[in-house]
């Protein structure tokens, strides 16, 4: 006869944290997927009064995880990409490439932290840190000048700003971050990774396997099956960073002033909602 272990394991950011290798105070993790997480793990339980960030168990024993969400992350760029950029998707589809890639391609060469147009990603209200669900999307700072890509370029930058919120919101709570890893779809764009590690002025860990939550479901079953006596053993074991985005200070100090800005707007339109 065979036997079926049934182990007991984790929510997917609880699991892309044991996949991305986030299981000791100090580390974190950042998706970018339908909605975005800033993800940094506590061996102590740390609670945020404001209700801005979440404290969840981790999936290691007896430890605990702070948590900040950004609704609609990759929600974003799928929906200015359904809606703008329809000529993109014919293109991607004659070219056999990623629809994202082209997007990405077509807007390299526009300047970074320009501070010409600002992006609120609240298409479905926003968790972290207003926990508004009347919250809604802007731009602002449009002109005759601004062009299609100025606004997809305003769209990766907003999302990054709505993940540095959740970051600060924990430091804040005393969690220090130093670094962090990266997962999720929207980790595939090169362009995306670089403006998280200037936004958020952090190194940006690539690990070998994107598919965080996955990877750590099945490390979870191993320690279970008892393949690895700890979680922290398998995540030595098999977790591996391939790359590292480092921030760049010219780039960080003109992304600090614009976000600066991206966090007066909500206070100053929050009553018009």
């Amino acid at each position: 006869s065979t036997e079926t272990k049934v182990v007991g394991g984790a929510g997917d950011n609880a699991a892309a944290a044991v996949g991305t290798g986030v299981v000791k105070d100090g580390t974190a993790f950042t998706t970018i997927g339908t909605s975005g997480v800033v993800f940094a793990h506590s061996s102590q339980v740390t609670i945020d009064p404001k209700g801005r960030v979440h404290t969840c168990c981790a999936a290691v024993p007896g430890t605990w995880h702070v948590m900040g969400v950004t609704q609609a992350a990759g929600l974003s760029l799928k929906w200015f990409k359904d809606n703008f950029c329809q000529d993109y998707v014919e293109e991607a589809a004659r070219q056999d490439v990623d629809v994202y890639d082209l997007i990405n391609r077509d807007i390299a060469n526009i300047p970074a932290g320009s501070d010409k147009l600002i992006y609120l990603p609240y298409l479905m209200g926003e968790r972290s840190p207003h926990n508004d669900p009347k919250a809604r999307a802007l731009f602002i700072g449009m002109s005759m000048d601004t062009t299609r890509q100025d606004m997809t370029q305003a769209v990766l930058e907003g999302v990054a700003f709505g993940l540095r919120d959740s970051l600060e919101a924990a430091r804040n709570l005393g969690i220090t971050v130093s670094r962090t890893k990266i997962c999720g779809g929207g980790a595939r764009s090169s362009l995306w990774k670089k403006i998280i590690a200037n936004v958020m002025n952090l190194k940006v860990d690539e690990t070998e396997s994107e598919e965080g939550p996955a990877l750590g479901g099945a490390m979870l079953a191993a320690v279970g099956c008892g393949e690895y006596p700890t979680v922290e053993a398998a995540v030595e074991k098999i977790v591996k960073v391939v790359r590292t985005v480092e921030p760049e200070p010219e780039l960080v100090e003109k992304y600090e002033r614009q976000y600066r800005r991206f966090r007066e707007i909500y206070p100053a339109e929050k009553n018009l909602y």
